[in-house]
């Protein structure tokens, strides 16, 4: 008995040393380990005639009874430890890494299981009396822990139904943050401030929750606008349409849509919105969403902020305030420039300009929407779409150059021509002008370089996109 309660020792020590052998990314290595390792364990303490369905008898010297006493317990907890790994294993196999809390659950039953059996068989304890006691007290701590209690099982309900699992993006209790952590008590949100919110999971269990990341590639954003009855209806919705056109990001189903929901105190309420790929894009689609609307409405005459129309005397002008080059145009220079401009209607899918063509005009779009190409390989992809205020053709006028992409009104377009001879007598005058105008074209020859040196045809966050807001 000696010598198998030596080897039993030995086979403890050798499990601990492989569990730290074996990191925490090999979980089933370290779980067919311990296995084995059991396995050697029981059939070392079976074949030495010992049973832990039985008390020890009398095998020599008390240390020795007390070791073989203590060995037979400690069988009963490895063998609680194999059947928690091996559901734990099933579990998180089945949920996808979301049944954590459940296998931490089940497993301190199964824990509990083990240290009733082995209180009764090994050291022959009266467990109905210690039951009995065990009842009285849980009652007790029942009562104390009332609320703890009720996290836990909704913690065990929402882990078993999973409305939401760890990595996705939603919103409980008026709360929305991406789930960091789903433990006995509460559920962990990061929100997009970067602090920690802790809802307790009876909180999560008896509320709305909005999962925002699901289905997985469609998440929808929407704004919402309220404009006087002054502006007529039909005008504005085809300007928050084009608006919706303006933003490349949208994909196609469900359809990009604008919808009046009401009256309200003299003002009518737009929602304009659509869907997207990926919920971390939701803020920046929100915040682009409506600078777009806000360019788009007053490239049609409409003030957001005001309670009438833009006069048309003034139009041009506004336009022309939104364009960066001209920041430093004072208002008496910039309505001599506007004097000067030449009005142009393109039909969409028209070219505004063609790739090989040099412009002969500083081109100035006033409303619509156009779309920005590159040659990939013999392919023309789309990288940008571009709006009120934004301009184009500063390659011909500051070098007689070709564009490099093509230029195509993807809605009717509306642009303002001014020469080249204008432009140019213009930069000689203000250096401020010249200095604007070659830092656009370096930045997006830079962007169109990185964008055809890609190995893939796919536009980098962050990238055309800016490009377009730097004039």
């Amino acid at each position: 008995m000696q010598n198998a309660c030596i080897l039993l020792g030995l086979l403890l020590a050798a499990d601990v040393v492989c569990w730290r052998i074996f990191p925490t990314s090999m979980p089933r290595i370290r779980l067919a380990v311990r296995i084995v390792f059991f396995t050697l364990y029981s059939l070392i303490v079976f074949y030495s005639g010992l049973s832990p369905l039985q008390p020890v008898g009398e095998v020599g010297s008390p240390a020795l009874h007390l070791a073989t006493v203590t060995l037979i317990i400690i069988w009963w907890f490895l063998s609680a430890r194999i059947l928690t790994d091996v559901l734990g294993a099933v579990l998180l196999s089945r949920t996808g890494g979301g049944g954590r809390l459940l296998q931490e659950v089940v497993g301190a039953l199964i824990f509990l299981f083990a240290t009733v059996a082995a209180a009764a068989y090994v050291l022959e304890l009266p467990v109905k009396g210690l039951l009995a006691t065990s009842g009285a007290l849980a009652i007790i701590v029942g009562l104390a822990l009332q609320s703890t209690l009720g996290d836990l099982f909704s913690g065990i309900v929402l882990n078993a139904t999973r409305p939401y699992q760890v990595g996705d993006w939603i919103q409980i209790d008026g709360v929305e943050g991406t789930v960091t952590d789903i433990d006995w008590r509460a559920t962990l949100l990061l929100t997009t401030q970067g602090s920690t919110v802790v809802i307790p999971n009876s909180v999560a269990a008896k509320t709305k929750i909005q999962n925002l990341s699901r289905p997985n590639d469609k998440h929808g954003i929407m704004i919402s606008l309220h404009l006087p009855l002054k502006f007529r209806p039909e005008k504005v919705q085809d300007s928050l349409e084009q608006a919706l056109h303006g933003y490349r990001d949208f994909i196609l189903e469900p359809k990009p849509k604008v919808m009046m929901k009401g009256i309200f105190e003299g003002l009518l309420e737009y929602e304009v919105g659509g869907f997207i790929r990926h919920p971390e894009d939701k803020i920046s689609a929100r915040n682009r969403l409506y600078d777009l609307a806000y360019r788009h409405l007053r490239a049609a005459g409409i003030d957001p902020g005001g309670l009438a129309e833009i006069p048309a005397a003034e139009q041009t002008l506004v336009i022309l305030n939104d364009v960066k080059v001209f920041s430093g145009f004072s208002t008496e220079n910039k309505e001599h420039l506007a004097r000067g401009l030449i009005t142009k209607q393109i039909a969409q899918g028209d070219y505004i300009l063609k790739a090989d063509a040099i412009s002969e005009q500083l081109l100035v779009i006033s409303s619509g929407v156009v779309s920005v190409q590159l040659l990939t390989g013999t392919t023309w992809l789309e990288v940008a779409r571009m709006g009120p205020g934004e301009i184009l053709g500063e390659q011909g006028i500051i070098d007689d150059a070709p564009n490099g992409g093509q230029f195509i009104a993807l809605t009717s377009v509306t642009v303002f021509e001014l020469k080249k001879e204008s432009v140019r007598a213009c930069m000689m005058e203000r250096s401020a002008l010249r200095t604007s105008l070659s830092r656009l074209q370096m930045v997006r020859q830079q962007h169109a370089r990185s964008f055809l040196m890609q190995k893939a045809p796919k536009v980098p966050k962050g990238g055309f996109l800016e490009w377009l807001k730097i004039h």
